[in-house]
């Protein structure tokens, strides 16, 4: 007697399947998906084809397309406050930790266009899923503290200012880098430079890092 015929039926696909691995592949799909179509335009069928699993399974992990693209949105945040976390900025000098986290988050932005793309689309959506979502903002808490340390820790060795705070320090880092990459045809074809070129992404990048801590410096207060 077959295996299939002493248990009645074949056991489903889909309690064989890795669930964590079914999950991330989900999960990679979906952002993907969302980061070329938007949260309008992505089907739930083509995401789970592409995961290669059954359509059914999206509901299962997820319960609902918004819950898939604000689990995508947690997950391309979560990756980026771990690469940032693995910087280890509190091992280094002031200048050093802010030099290695403005070049950071301009290279991350220069590898993950989908991760542009996917804040495009939710800011498109006056940020309807980062709204609901307490795991973003947790994510957020350690890296505000840490721009706190750091920052405080440069303005005692007398090289950073003491009006700074973490939060707009923050945004204008990432702003720097993000309006660059997230605009970067428009602003070629109105300047008539191909910006999207690598000599042209890594002069922005040395200018990008040295205004930043041009900024930090204490006689930039005055």
């Amino acid at each position: 007697m077959s295996e299939t015929t002493s248990r009645g039926r074949e056991e489903p696909t889909e309690r064989r399947r890795d669930p964590v691995a079914t999950r991330a592949a989900l999960l990679r799909a979906a952002v993907a998906d969302f980061a070329a179509r938007g949260f309008a335009g992505a089907r739930i069928d083509e995401i789970a084809q592409k995961a290669g699993v059954n359509k059914q399974l999206v509901y299962h992990y997820f319960g609902s397309k918004d819950e898939l693209y604000r689990a995508a949105l947690e997950a391309v945040y979560a990756e980026i406050r771990a690469r940032e976390k693995a910087l280890q900025l509190g091992d280094l000098p002031p200048v050093a930790a802010m030099e290695r986290l403005v070049g950071f988050s301009f290279d991350y932005l220069a590898e993950h266009p989908e991760f542009i793309a996917l804040l495009n689309d939710e800011n498109r959506q006056e940020a309807r899923h980062v709204r609901g979502s307490e795991r973003l903002e947790e994510m957020h808490s350690p890296l505000v503290a840490l721009m706190q340390e750091t920052l405080e820790r440069g303005a005692a060795a007398g090289v950073f200012r003491r009006d700074l705070d973490p939060v707009q320090m923050y945004i204008s880092i990432a702003g720097l880098s993000y309006f660059f990459f997230s605009n970067n045809r428009t602003l070629s074809a109105i300047f008539g430079r191909s910006l999207d070129r690598p000599k042209a992404v890594s002069e922005y990048r040395r200018h990008v890092v040295r205004f930043a801590l041009a900024a930090l410096r204490p006689e930039a207060a005055d």
